[in-house]
């Protein structure tokens, strides 16, 4: 059958066409009786030369071998016999098929060599990539054409042995890959990965490799595990590499940071950016009946958290969180939006269940907080804004709560205050003047100062400083139009530092006019926090040159109740150096006689209030209440300060009470810098006492 050993393969045979098998048959006497054209074309020899010839010496180079084995075989017990068989001195492979007959044998040959050489090299290659994928810390599988498993490595059979614990059968060497990916997918991702791998096996013949990607979850019990599947075709192939690479962490990760950018870390509540989204969603619904917003502000808890600690002041707000979301109607919403402040979104609501919903939110804080193994009372002051029909702007709805609750807190705290289009013109005043104070406002800043006069001899004995804003456009503004916004922004610090410097300069080039007045300046709450306080007045003492017992430094009993012991101990050190301090507003609400005793107080500034109620009081009555704070006073070393004396009847009332000193509209109006020196000149040409003067003048007389 093989005699030649040159080219018999190819003689004749088209590469790219498998040629037909050679057939011979044998008589019993092994003696070839037959062949097909085929094997003249596989041996380039004529039919005549084997015909009649003894196999073994037509073909002498298959003798010993398996081919002479298996005839004699086939011979010998009549059963056929299929078999590959390598011809070594072609070096090539080819496929026998010995079949018994009546008269012999047949014998059909195949030439296999470039299949099986192209078999055993894709064999290698799946043995070296099986054994690449073994190192692969990811589960892994390579994928035939048709879609089976032909390998997996250790990490896939372990991720198996999970399924298993949770009822799911996996997939192994031999199955339908697709088939058992169904068991742990969700519908829609199994049909994505079946149409991605679909789309990437049809593209086999279009390029020699490809890829598709998808991630997907899989429900593990109550687990749910998040995979990057990677699918890869091995080059000039059909068949796919698999990789699922757990992917849990990460998109844990992703989800923990998701919910971070969208909700308050410390209460879980939408933040201010969520917030918004749910009210822009809100405003855009078609059948929305209504969109309220409540903006609701805790009074004073700055207090709680300096006294008791922000451990505790942290789950003092978790609990008010609690509570808001107790007392909201189904489908409404909370959210925090820093700080102390909390928002409260309520769809399909007009401004009466807005109201309602308000007063019942405030009526939920009558109940104390728990707190460090204390009850701690906390108060709310809130702002509601209902949207107008057409209203699409979430920040402008955002913007009119906040207005109505920054009026609500102006008015007293513990208040609720309906939006009113009144507000947001005086928003917009606010947002100005902070925009203002940060720019060039402090430059068009001026002090007016207001005589303070003792009352035992009418001397002029000092001033007091009154900041002015001299607005460009507006003109001159009191304080109360733009201080209060410097409070709330800061900016009152450097004002207020710059206020020192302005009147301690001032107060120094007057005593060298020969003019000792002392200088009274106002500080607030912010100072003492910031605890520059101390720093900033030395500095101005210093640059000035002023002596220290000329400055007063004037706070109110609100702004010491705000941190007690951070205001007793920067006073206590301005007080060792000379400068006095004065507890102004005294009568307001908020006075302590505690304060009396514990801070480094001389002066006491009485509040007008308590001289128009001394003024109602019934005959006889008239001054007790103000001469028994006197008398207070002046047993603990405290000088006192009438405010607010514009009539004859107050002068005589705090001359009676025994007040020390006396400031008001009587005794004098504000007035620029450049003017106190002529006017204190001019009281004092006139014989120095201003009270006997003020009293004498005609507007006085009539308004006895």
């Amino acid at each position: 059958m093989f005699e030649h050993e040159h080219e018999a393969t190819s003689v004749g045979a088209d590469p790219g066409v498998q040629p037909p098998d050679a057939l011979y048959r044998l008589d019993r006497n092994w003696r070839i009786s037959h062949v097909n054209l085929a094997v003249e074309t596989l041996l380039d020899r004529p039919a005549t030369e084997m015909l009649g010839r003894h196999a073994l010496e037509a073909f002498p180079s298959l003798r010993g071998t398996l081919v002479e084995e298996s005839l004699s075989g086939v011979l010998a017990d009549g059963r056929p016999r299929v078999f590959d068989y390598h011809h070594e001195p072609w070096d090539h492979w080819f496929t026998f098929r010995v079949y018994p007959g009546s008269e012999g044998v047949t014998v059909v040959v195949r030439d296999v060599d470039e299949r099986l050489r192209a078999d055993r090299q894709r064999d290698e290659a799946t043995c070296q990539l099986t054994a690449v994928l073994e190192t692969l810390p990811s589960a892994t599988v390579l994928v035939n054409g048709d879609g089976r498993i032909l390998s997996a490595n250790r990490a896939w059979v372990s991720d198996g042995e999970l399924l298993r614990t949770v009822g799911i059968e996996p997939g192994g060497v031999g199955d339908d890959y697709l088939q058992a990916m169904s068991r742990a997918l969700d519908p829609d991702d199994h049909a994505a990965i079946a149409a991605g791998l679909q789309r990437l096996t049809a593209s086999a013949g279009s390029s020699p490799t490809g890829t598709f990607d998808y991630e997907y979850s899989s429900k593990l019990g109550a687990f749910t595990a998040w995979y990057q599947l990677q699918a890869a075709r091995v080059e000039n192939s059909d068949r796919l590499v698999i990789t699922h690479t757990d992917v849990t962490a990460r998109v844990r990760g992703e989800q923990a940071l998701a919910w971070q950018a969208t909700h308050d870390e410390l209460t879980g509540l939408p933040n201010r950016a969520a917030l918004l989204r749910l009210i822009g969603a809100a405003l855009d619904a078609p059948d929305a009946g209504g969109t309220a917003l409540l903006v609701l502000d805790l009074d004073a808890f700055k207090t709680v958290n300096d006294s008791l600690g922000h451990q505790v002041g942290d789950a003092l707000l978790c609990q008010v969180a609690g509570r808001l979301v107790e007392q909201i109607r189904p489908g409404d919403a909370v959210g925090r939006l820093g700080d102390d402040q909390f928002v409260v979104l309520a769809e399909n609501c007009d401004s009466t269940e807005a109201a309602a919903l308000a007063y019942r939110l405030q009526a939920s804080f009558a109940l104390p907080f728990a707190g460090s193994g204390i009850t701690v009372p906390l108060t709310a002051s809130i702002g509601v804004a209902v949207a107008c029909e057409g209203a699409t702007d979430p920040h402008q709805l955002l913007s009119d709560a906040d207005a109505a609750m920054f009026s609500a807190k102006s008015s007293g705290r513990d208040r609720v205050h309906l939006f009113s289009p009144a507000l947001r013109e005086a928003a917009r005043w606010r947002l100005e003047v902070a925009s203002r104070l940060r720019e060039d406002a402090i430059d068009q800043l001026v002090v007016h100062y207001q005589p303070v006069v003792r009352l035992d001899t009418g001397e002029v004995e000092g001033v007091e400083a009154l900041v002015r804003w001299q607005h460009p456009e507006r003109g001159l503004l009191p304080p109360d139009t733009f201080l209060a916004v410097a409070e709330e922004t800061g900016q009152v610090i450097p004002i207020t530092r710059w206020l020192l410097r302005e009147t301690t300069r001032r107060a120094a080039e007057w005593r060298a006019q020969g003019l000792q007045l002392r200088m009274s300046v106002n500080v607030s709450a912010r100072h003492f926090s910031a605890e520059t306080l101390v720093g900033d007045v030395r500095v101005a003492l210093r640059d000035s040159g002023l002596p220290p017992e000329q400055l007063v430094l004037e706070l109110t009993e609100t702004c010491v109740a705000e941190d007690p012991t951070r205001a007793e101990d920067q006073l206590t050190v301005l007080r060792s150096f000379g400068v006095r301090v004065a507890l102004d507003d005294f009568g307001t609400g908020w006075s302590s006689l505690a304060q009396l005793f514990a801070l480094p107080i001389g002066i006491l500034k009485i509040d007008r209030s308590l001289l128009v109620a001394a003024e109602r009081a019934a005959p006889g009555d008239t001054g007790a209440v103000l001469a028994a704070i006197v008398g207070l006073t002046r047993s603990l070393g405290i000088r006192s300060v009438a405010e607010g004396v514009e009539t004859v009847e107050h002068l005589r009332m705090v001359q009676a009470a025994g007040c020390d000193l006396a400031q008001g509209w009587l005794l004098g109006q504000p007035m620029a810098a450049d003017e106190v020196c002529d006017w204190v000149r001019s009281v004092q040409n006139a014989g120095g006492d201003l009270c006997a003067l003020a009293a004498a003048r005609p507007e006085a007389a009539s308004t006895s």
